[in-house]
């Protein structure tokens, strides 16, 4: 296990620093004209396509590290399932983010989705639920649970009770480091209290991606705060590696932002 601060290793450091980015964006652009900023938080904006990129790493990287056990331990295990299955739920929630590229492809939603989504889309998670969709009705609070059981319940229980996290471990998961998390729980609370958009939960959901992106990485790669051998178990490549996604995670975002213009996202609700 690497012991060293969180602040201490680059990824997470850039993952928070992109975040502090992104609310600084919010807070500049927030104002009488709002166009700016429904360019970040609209559909197919930056927040969004953000989302939908780190999501997207974040499946590669389990089913990486799926993979890298399987050749360690050729057999069926909880800790497989569970990184296989959390591979294939963020590749999920990436293609869900942007709506399978319906809007990229230009392609019409089949009669079902336009009777029974709320916003005529082809996706789950804006399925019709009473009078609200099946994201805010349900989806927001299992993952208000659950981040909050993750990043701060069970880290907190960790640090008196290792047990718990070797228990977590074993089951094909890991802890993020409570420090981290605390920042990113942080950033979340400040965008609900600076901001005044419609859309302003999705920076929490875009915060959270990123912080995921981080300590996934730093985890389950090199070792940060986590029990088990790591993808890299020689200290110099982990530091060469963790160099190289320092620029991965500072290009996501230009990336996002490149993606946002060709996506047409002009700032208009």
């Amino acid at each position: 296990m690497v012991t060293r601060k969180w602040y201490s290793h680059p990824v997470i450091a850039a993952g928070i620093a992109v975040n502090v980015v992104v609310l600084a964006l919010a807070v500049a652009w927030s104002g009488p004209d709002a166009t700016q900023l429904w360019r970040l938080l609209g559909e197919d904006g930056i927040v969004e396509w953000m989302q939908f990129l780190c999501f997207a790493v974040i499946s590669v990287l389990l089913g990486f590290v799926a993979s890298e056990r399987w050749k360690r331990s050729p057999r069926v295990s909880l800790e497989l399932i569970a990184l296989v299955g959390l591979a294939a739920l963020t590749a999920l929630a990436a293609l869900e983010e942007i709506s399978w590229f319906q809007r990229i492809l230009n392609v019409q939603s089949p009669e079902f989705f336009l009777q029974n989504n709320r916003q005529a889309e082809t996706n789950l998670h804006n399925l019709a639920l009473g009078s609200a969709s099946l994201h805010k009705t349900v989806l927001l609070k299992l993952i208000f649970i659950a981040g909050i059981t993750h990043n701060l319940i069970l880290p907190l229980l960790a640090r008196s009770r290792p047990a718990v996290q070797r228990w977590v471990e074993s089951m094909g998961l890991y802890l993020p480091p409570l420090s981290a998390a605390v920042a990113y729980l942080v950033l979340v609370i400040l965008s609900h209290l600076l901001i005044e958009h419609p859309r302003k939960g999705e920076l929490g959901e875009m915060f959270g991606a990123v912080h995921y992106l981080a300590t996934v990485f730093t985890a389950y790669f090199i070792g940060v705060a986590y029990g088990k051998p790591p993808v890299f178990e020689n200290a110099a490549d982990g530091r060469r590696v963790s160099t190289l996604f320092v620029t991965v995670v500072a290009f996501l975002l230009l990336l996002a932002w490149l993606l946002s213009a060709g996506a047409g996202a002009t700032g208009a609700p």
